[in-house]
């Protein structure tokens, strides 16, 4: 199994910054990608960006190109996510998975954290 523990979120003006973080633990070694997923109030939870855990191949959603980068360092088994310029749309909570195979759905989840930006 995976663990998956996020942090950084926070309120923050409309073209305001923030930095997510994902800590990993548990068998980290199994891990072919890890993601950030977003779900605001009401809404269904949506992909956010996505990086392979060896070779770092990103993907975004169109919405968030330019405006976010993931990154991750495999030595301490980290996920980060960059976010500038923030739009109050931005708002949700977010987080992040991992899982196994670029066969599989993602099976691993933290528990979120609430990324809120006010106009």
């Amino acid at each position: 199994q995976v663990q998956l523990v996020e942090s950084g979120g926070g309120l923050v003006q409309a073209g305001g910054s923030l930095r997510l973080s994902c800590a990993a633990s548990g068998r980290t070694s199994s891990i072919y990608d890890m993601g950030w997923f977003r779900q605001a109030p009401g809404k269904e939870r949506e992909f956010v960006a996505a990086i392979t855990w060896i070779g770092g191949t990103t993907r975004y959603r169109d919405s968030v190109k330019g405006r976010f980068t993931i990154s991750r360092d495999n030595a301490k088994n980290t996920l980060d996510l960059q976010m500038n310029s923030l739009k109050p749309e931005d708002t949700s909570v977010y987080y992040c998975a991992s899982r196994s195979s670029i066969l599989q759905n993602y099976n691993y989840w933290g528990q979120g954290t609430q990324v809120t930006v006010s106009s």
